[in-house]
């Protein structure tokens, strides 16, 4: 069903439209995002050994008790575990539990089905709670936490089974590589989805989990509760509730600036899932000190892992009200976006796009920022001749600088040529793209219809109709043709803001051309009068 014309003019913030809607949050943008979060940081990890004898992925001598009992096969293991379980002396139990952990360890296909077929998860439970023996108790968490990696079912089965608790209380054990991983287990377990993760959150894991961040913590051990952080701040529909992990903040806020890539990363990933929301969400997140000139310091950054989320995370952040956004300005950031439009990776010149769109549909004084920074041209080159996926990001650039832009800042884009690449973004075979583009040619010939007569424009001392120049623009380059024919569109929208436009704007007679009136191009730059010099031609 075709959206209606108020609707889609909610979007803009400008001139009494929807404040709740004028910036633009993640709908397309989002699937993409999602896939490089995938392949930069995975929302369950599993531990897999090649080597039979490593016993933690800190590869850290874990002084596990000797055994000369072999490894067991699957029917020993259940007959150990289930069948004489109170009868087995712990050399025995923990060869069997260490022979399960090695099972679910392969790299390839590992039988967790076929683990909790046999009814070993509720074994693995009591195991957990060994704590006469940590070298036991590591060895079943190290099984559980790989049959929390798999699939949402069987993730589910040891949920279910009550370990969120018992992992809860390894958090606090005296040995690390226990508590190590009891953080991935819960980490793999609030990467499954909303509700597993609220689940973490209520069974209070998270201040244990803070309390693990010491100043001796190894970086290996900090990556993981970094990472376990990070998860309990993603996903969507519902988001976590911020009352609940509010102390993560000031973590975070420390975090972002530490040493190691990975930890700066997942830190930077757990911002932009924070961010990811109403403007009270984000006003809670940048009240923590320094986070905003962090952010934007990390959009410099020589590793695609760090920038791709730091760039998220200040592309939420002004999907904000305008202080929001000021205080992303104020800390520097148009500069490195301005850089990013530059970048060879299309995703994060998208995603640089994205934000400056949102920065455009601000104020006056924000999009004169824009200009100063020199963005606007790099917009415009982006629009003619980027790939598919930024030009429709740079498309909603323009649309929004005409709708708050005023009308000398619309007269700035026509000196940068912007009426033909709008042009040839009618024909693209995207009805909502062209929606915004028509949008926007709309904004521009309103504004010059509203100004003509109240300011003139001056070319060698005498006043020109911009309006009159603005349609000859756009008909010079196919504008007019192009609207004809989204007449015949089978989008109802823009078939009939099509004709509007040009029922209201070009239907007047046709007149012999002022040759002192009608704009030139010498260059390929567009010029009101070619024997002037540009400047000095404004006098309003």
């Amino acid at each position: 069903m075709p959206i209606s014309m108020e609707e889609r003019q909610r979007g803009f913030k400008n001139k009494g439209k929807g404040m709740d809607e004028c910036r633009r949050q993640r709908t397309n943008v989002s699937v993409e995002i999602r896939k490089a979060r995938k392949d930069d940081q995975l929302t369950k990890k599993r531990q897999i050994s090649s080597d039979m004898t490593m016993v933690s992925p800190l590869k850290e001598n874990n002084q596990q008790t000797p055994t000369t009992v072999p490894p067991m096969n699957m029917e020993d293991i259940v007959q150990t575990l289930l069948r004489n379980d109170q009868k087995s002396s712990d050399e025995i139990i923990f060869s069997a539990v260490q022979s399960t952990r090695r099972l679910l360890s392969r790299e390839k296909n590992p039988p967790i089905d076929k683990v909790i077929k046999a009814g070993l998860v509720p074994s693995l439970m009591n195991l957990l709670q060994y704590d006469s023996n940590t070298d036991i108790q590591f060895e079943a968490a190290w099984a559980v936490t790989n049959i929390a990696s798999g699939t949402s079912e069987q993730t589910k089965t040891v949920v279910e089974a009550g370990c969120i608790n018992h992992f809860r209380k390894l958090l606090m054990s005296s040995r690390l590589q226990v508590q190590e991983q009891a953080v991935w287990a819960l980490g793999n377990i609030a990467g499954d989805g909303p509700e597993y993760r609220d689940l973490v959150i209520d069974c209070d894991c998270v201040r244990p989990l803070l309390n693990l961040i010491r100043t001796d913590i190894a970086v290996p051990f900090l990556r993981n509760v970094t990472w376990t952080l990070s998860n309990l701040c993603r996903n969507k529909n519902p988001p976590p509730d911020l009352n609940k992990i509010v102390d993560v903040l000031p973590v975070l806020a420390n975090l972002i600036r530490y040493k190691d890539e990975e930890v700066v990363a997942d830190t930077c990933w757990a911002f932009s899932y924070l961010t990811d929301g109403p403007n009270e969400k984000i006003a809670r997140v940048i009240s923590t000190e320094g986070v905003v000139p962090q952010l934007v310091s990390l959009l410099g950054h020589s590793n695609v892992s760090i920038v791709t989320p730091s760039l998220r995370t200040i592309g939420n952040i002004v999907t904000g009200d305008d202080t929001q956004t000021q205080l992303v300005i104020e800390s520097g950031a148009l500069k490195p976006l301005r850089n990013l439009l530059h970048h060879s990776k299309a995703q994060l010149v998208k995603e640089a796009t994205w934000a400056i769109s949102n920065i455009a549909a601000g104020t006056e004084k924000q999009i004169q920022m824009l200009i100063d920074e020199d963005i606007i041209p790099l917009i415009i080159k982006v629009l003619d001749g980027g790939e598919f996926k930024v030009q429709k990001e740079a498309v909603w650039v323009i649309t929004n600088f005409t709708s708050g832009g005023s009308f000398e800042q619309i007269l700035y884009l026509l000196h940068c040529n912007v009426i033909d690449p709008l042009c040839k973004m009618l024909n693209v075979p995207d009805s909502k793209t062209v929606l915004v583009v028509l949008d926007g040619l709309k904004s521009i010939l309103m504004k010059a219809s509203q100004m003509t007569g109240a300011h003139s424009l001056m070319v060698d001392g005498e006043p020109v109709n911009v309006l009159d120049q603005i349609t000859l623009l756009i008909e010079e380059h196919g504008g007019i043709d192009s609207l004809e024919m989204l007449q015949e569109n089978e989008n109802d929208t823009v078939s009939k803001l099509s004709y509007d436009l040009v029922d209201q704007y070009f239907q007047g007679e046709d007149e012999e051309e002022d040759d002192n009136i009608a704009p030139t191009t010498d260059g390929g730059t567009y010029h009101f009068n070619a024997d002037q010099p540009r400047d000095n031609h404004f006098a309003l």
